[in-house]
């Protein structure tokens, strides 16, 4: 067991080891408690016109084995047309058997600031019949944006995350055979024009529309920076001066970026999914409190079919009759009246509703009469 110094040499080392351990304790601490993953500005918003661009285009696969389309006149001619460009023209009355080929669209994701001879993914999907573009190639496609105009050329070979197999009439997919992906399978070839460099400000724009929010991030950046320089000008879009030269504006918006936010609390919402049950709340959630009495209703409706056969005296010309006996059963489980207690947070919130014992299915229409009854505080969104 240690024990404590006794000679003032000693007290002075232990006083000063005592002191590192605490100053290592307290920078740990400070660094554990700093807002490093405090809300910043650039998680709430972003440089107006800076964004993606979609693309698309039209092209053909090969070396299928035997899966591409079957009698498509869109892949013949297509195919047909590309034979063509490359010096080959068919006699006539020679038709092309397509097996081994098949129509596809591509489509890919042109990043901002993309620069020509960068490459990005592309994905391929067929339009025609056919049941597999496993180990395809993709011949040369050009990708158009909403413009008309070719802004990167797509070639390579698929990578498509499934298999299958068929004998004696059956057959068995795993995952879907008719879609896949390239991987740096196209070259950019244009750029597309930014207006980030143009003018004496830079528009920056919510993720979310909130005036509140708008308002909060144009103070942060007066306060750092200096008044005037941001204006909110409605609840999507600050406006904010940057410097002219290029360099100074780039480095200019990547300080802006990393300015710590302090947010308000966000719009009590639920988020209901009626095609999937799924029922989302949001940490602003409150409940008032309410009475709330649930119960199941289930109908079975149950057919037998009854045969009636002519008799031996019958007529000629009877004949026998298919009818059908419908037995229909309603069933009711008595509800029972549950009050459900004013709740400030969320944990409160999720506790009442389990009380009711109902599937998310039920909640679907529990809270939405509950927020006809103003027992919800929340904005309800149906999906």
């Amino acid at each position: 067991m240690n024990r404590l110094p006794h000679t003032p040499h000693d007290r002075r080392r232990w006083r000063a080891a005592l002191y590192a351990v605490l100053t290592a304790a307290a920078a740990s601490l400070l660094a554990v408690w700093t807002p490093a993953h405090a809300t910043r500005i650039k998680d709430v918003a972003a440089v107006q016109g800076v964004r993606p661009n979609q693309l698309s285009g039209y092209g053909l696969v090969v070396g299928l084995d035997g899966t591409g389309d079957s009698s498509n006149a869109y892949t013949t001619q297509s195919l047909a047309n590309y034979l063509q460009q490359m010096g080959l023209t068919l006699p006539p009355g020679v038709t092309v058997q397509p097996k081994n080929v098949a129509a596809v669209l591509v489509t890919a994701e042109l990043p901002a600031f993309a620069r020509p001879g960068q490459t990005i993914d592309v994905t391929v999907s067929s339009i025609g019949s056919a049941k597999s573009l496993r180990g395809g190639t993709l011949i040369q496609t050009p990708l158009r944006g909403a413009d008309g105009q070719v802004y990167a050329l797509a070639q390579g070979n698929l990578v498509v995350a499934g298999a299958g197999a068929s004998a004696g009439g059956s057959s068995v997919a795993v995952n879907h055979l008719n879609a896949g992906r390239i991987p740096n399978g196209a070259l950019v070839e244009r750029a597309v024009p930014t207006p980030l460099l143009i003018g004496e400000t830079v528009d920056l724009a919510l993720n979310a529309q909130d005036f509140q929010t708008a308002t909060r991030v144009a103070q942060a950046i007066n306060r750092a920076i200096g008044d005037g320089t941001a204006q909110a000008l409605d609840g999507r879009v600050v406006r904010v001066r940057a410097p002219l030269d290029p360099n100074e504006r780039v480095a200019f918006l990547a300080s802006l970026e990393d300015l710590p936010l302090e947010l308000s609390a966000p719009t009590a919402k639920v988020i209901l999914n009626a095609r999937t049950g799924s029922v989302v709340l949001n940490q602003a959630v409150k409940l008032a409190p309410a009475a709330i009495a649930h119960g199941n209703l289930s109908i079975t409706i149950s057919s037998t079919p009854q045969v009636s056969q002519p008799g031996p005296f019958a007529p000629p010309g009877a004949q026998t009759v298919v009818t059908e006996k419908a037995d229909i059963q309603v069933q009711q489980e008595g509800g029972k009246l549950l009050e459900v207690e004013a709740s400030a947070q969320l944990a409160d919130v999720v506790r009442a509703l389990n009380k009711l014992g109902a599937t998310p299915q039920d909640l679907l229409a529990i809270l939405q009469a509950m927020k006809a009854a103003g027992a919800l505080k929340a904005e309800i969104e149906v999906l």
